[in-house]
């Protein structure tokens, strides 16, 4: 008898050591445990230049906090880093003009940005000719 209350007794600390674990993980999960849902984000802004590591600020009522962020490098577009498109395949060449054109949809607007909700972009026409036949042999003549 005494055994079965031994094994009951250790099978409840067992219980009441995971819960107060996985309470301590819920707690770490908020961080910084604020209340507050209704967080207004900044723009990513980088410590230097006009990319790289940075940080976005954030508030909320009376808070305000700061989030390590980062701008890729290669970033040149203007309707920034927060504002996710999905593009279709590039048009053709325009003579006129010497460029190609096409166009996204939002996607997804990451930390509140103000998105549009579809962009037009350009790049110059490749100046290269492009052949067909990449990676196949012309046949030969017999």
């Amino acid at each position: 008898m005494q055994v079965r209350s031994l094994l009951l007794l250790l099978a409840l600390i067992l219980v009441a050591a995971a819960a107060e674990a996985g309470k301590n993980k819920k707690e770490k999960a908020k961080k910084d445990g604020s209340k507050c849902e209704d967080w207004r984000w900044g723009p990513c802004v980088p410590n230097s230049k006009d990319c790289g590591l940075g940080y976005r600020e954030g508030t909320c009522k009376d808070e305000s906090k700061k989030l390590k962020c980062k701008i890729p490098c290669n970033w040149k577009k203007k309707f920034g880093a927060d504002c996710k498109y999905k593009f279709e395949s590039w048009g053709g060449c325009s003579a006129q003009t010497g460029l190609k054109t096409r166009s996204g949809i939002l996607k997804k607007a990451l930390y509140n940005a103000q998105c549009e909700e579809t962009v037009n972009v350009t790049k110059p026409c490749s100046s290269k000719i492009k052949s067909k036949s990449k990676g196949q042999f012309p046949p030969l003549q017999t």
